[in-house]
């Protein structure tokens, strides 16, 4: 790895479910400019041009040119870090059957670092952010699906190929929906963005009270903000079904500190703009159900880099890796 020099600049990377984010960032993980595209989700092609379109547009900036050193990309699903190829990208097209490093490499001519999007968010807490100054932690995010990172010892734990941290796939209840990964019950299917939408629509059937019934009739549509801010105006629907998301991640996140021991635990992605209101249900469940001296010794905190994180961490992780 070269030592890089004070004015090199990174781009990173954030492929969500929703949103296409792309980043210049320098060498402490600041954001110099930035471009945000709904993510293109109904055909694959499409879906790739958007990514090195987006990315090609960043490289582009007059602020980088001549000083950007690598990219860094951030991917919602399973990463083999011994091929760089996509094997599994559960809630966007299918690009496992095209070669999307190579694509890359080839469009912008910079060396090109790949790993999941969960990785590079914890990444950048870690180096920037709420974990920074930590060694063990693990990183949850929560938006479109739930996914999560793994440091250890100071360095992403991706497992023998890459796939480790697909928190969101751990059953909570074996009778439960299915899942996009073709599974039952997962995680993800409690307490992603989609599903805390999804409950508060089937609970709204049965209690037309909340204030959240007028604003799906009158829109149309409802968002997980929309629930995070009812939640927060004291609509007793919304705060349930927030309660019960903590719940559910708290149950996962009591068997992973049981399992690694972590110092810290960061809850980020969208979802998180609840905040408290998600975070601290989370915290008493873990506590009711993880071994008193692990829980006593894991420390609690939202992601400081909030959308950020995985931009950053995708140049960051650029930027320590090329």
């Amino acid at each position: 790895m070269n030592i890089p020099s004070k004015d090199s600049l990174y781009i990173g990377v954030d492929l969500g479910g929703t949103t296409l984010k792309v980043a210049l960032v320098d060498i402490d993980g600041r954001i110099l400019t930035q471009e945000r595209v709904p993510t293109e989700v109904r055909d694959v092609r499409r879906l790739i041009d958007q990514l090195i379109g987006t990315i090609r547009e960043v490289q582009r900036n007059e602020e980088g040119r001549g000083h950007i050193r690598g990219v860094g990309i951030g991917l919602p699903g399973l990463i083999n870090i011994k091929t760089n190829r996509v094997e599994v990208m559960p809630n966007l097209p299918d690009v496992s059957s095209y070669d999307l490093y190579s694509e890359v490499t080839k469009a912008t001519g910079l060396p090109v670092i790949f790993d999941n999007d969960a990785n590079v968010a914890a990444y950048g807490e870690f180096v920037c952010g709420a974990a920074r100054g930590r060694r063990d932690i693990f990183y949850v995010t929560i938006g479109t699906g739930v996914g999560a990172g793994i440091i250890l010892g100071g360095k992403i734990w991706r497992g023998s190929n890459g796939f480790a941290g697909e928190f969101g796939h751990m059953t909570i209840d074996p009778e439960g929906l299915e899942c996009a990964c073709g599974n039952h019950g997962c995680l993800e299917t409690k307490a992603s963005a989609p599903s805390i939408v999804r409950r508060t629509r089937t609970r709204l059937f049965r209690d037309s009270t909340s204030s959240l019934s007028k604003l799906g009739l009158r829109q149309g549509v409802l968002t997980s903000e929309d629930i995070a801010d009812a939640a927060a105006e004291g609509d007793e629907l919304a705060q349930l079904i927030l309660e019960r998301t903590g719940m559910f991640l708290g149950i996962a996140l009591a068997g992973v500190i049981n399992l690694l021991n972590v110092e810290m635990v960061v809850l980020g992605g969208g979802v998180m703009a609840a905040g408290d209101l998600i975070l601290k249900p989370t915290v008493e469940e873990t506590r009711k159900r993880a071994f008193g001296p692990s829980f006593r010794n894991c420390q609690f905190a939202i992601a400081a880099l909030g959308p950020n994180a995985g931009m950053i961490g995708a140049a960051m992780l650029a930027r320590d890796s090329v």
